[in-house]
């Protein structure tokens, strides 16, 4: 992955750099559709593609307590944007001191006299600078007399859908998996490390679970949902309850996944896992006994999306 986290560590003049600029929460078909547009530029004048993007995100800067919870985090975002074939991705520490800059003086002293960047591509509602001053047009201007091009990409739509993290964002929290792929052009994943729990899953339930310590900001809707789980090189299906556990009377929001087929020890280690489908809402039930029963109908009823009959199986 060839990141650099600081603009005074690019040593090296870029050869004619196709940029573009954002926050690319969620690194979504949208936003691959601007990834696209990058890389088919820097081809056709045989230079680099180069995304630009912040860590944190903005609003999180100028607006604590109040930004939006991430669809992706930065690694995850930064490891999403590896796997689209960009040469080179500048992730800027986001301050306070960063959004000052005029559009202006972004353009000429950062983009152009740093960067020396000779196209840019934007999306149809691009701003940016101190209080969002700059816009395409101002852009167009300066590239006239910079010497950049500009390229404005058209809103990406899916079954009359707008692609964006806001409508994805919306999707997530509503449990909506097969909209949210859509838009996403993936299934919807967190990461957490495993820690101790309340060790009621294998000793009282027969189901034994991870509990997971979550390393992200926005987890779907409460309820049980069939997941593939990814435990260090190996893939294994599972079925993950985000919810309060009422049965036993729980104040504190808890994420466990049973992972199907497997035994070992995963206190400790981080697990990522992709959300495949929503099975059922969260219930409260009268004993242990119709808990555990109903845990086995949601594992079978799992193992039939999964399409593995009563065996489960390692996917890779």
């Amino acid at each position: 992955m060839n990141v650099i986290n600081d603009l005074t560590d690019l040593h090296r003049p870029l050869k004619n750099p196709v940029l573009t600029i954002g926050n690319f929460d969620g690194v979504h078909r949208g936003h691959l559709a601007l990834f696209n547009k990058v890389k088919e530029r820097a081809q056709a004048i045989h230079g680099h593609s180069v995304v630009m993007t912040f860590d944190p995100h903005p609003i999180k800067v100028m607006k604590p307590g109040n930004g939006p919870r991430l669809i992706t985090p930065t690694r995850q975002k930064l490891e999403l944007m590896a796997r689209e074939g960009i040469d080179l991705i500048l992730c800027v520490p986001f301050t306070r001191e960063f959004a000052a800059i005029s559009a202006e003086s972004f353009v000429r002293d950062i983009l152009v006299n740093r960067l020396g960047i000779k196209e840019m591509v934007v999306g149809y509602d691009y701003s940016f600078g101190n209080k969002r001053e700059g816009n395409i047009e101002l852009l167009r201007k300066m590239g006239e007399t910079l010497g950049f091009s500009i390229h404005v990409v058209d809103p990406v739509l899916i079954n009359e859908k707008l692609v964006s993290s806001t409508s994805i964002r919306n999707l997530v929290k509503e449990g909506n998996l097969s909209d949210t792929k859509e838009l996403l052009g993936r299934d919807y994943q967190v990461t957490g490390t495993v820690a101790k729990g309340a060790n009621r899953g294998g000793k009282l339930l027969g189901f034994p679970t991870a509990n997971l310590q979550l390393l992200d900001e926005l987890i779907p809707r409460r309820g049980v949902y069939a997941v593939t789980v990814r435990i260090g090189r190996t893939t294994y299906f599972g079925v993950t309850n985000i919810g309060y556990n009422p049965t036993f009377g729980n104040d504190a929001l808890s994420i466990e996944t049973h992972v199907l087929d497997f035994s070992g020890d995963l206190l400790g280690q981080t697990i990522k896992i992709n959300f495949l489908y929503r099975l059922r809402d969260e219930k409260t039930f009268g004993s242990v006994e119709e808990l555990s029963d109903q845990i086995a109908l949601d594992i079978q009823h799992a193992k039939g999306l999964f399409g593995i009959g009563n065996t489960a199986r390692q996917i890779g």
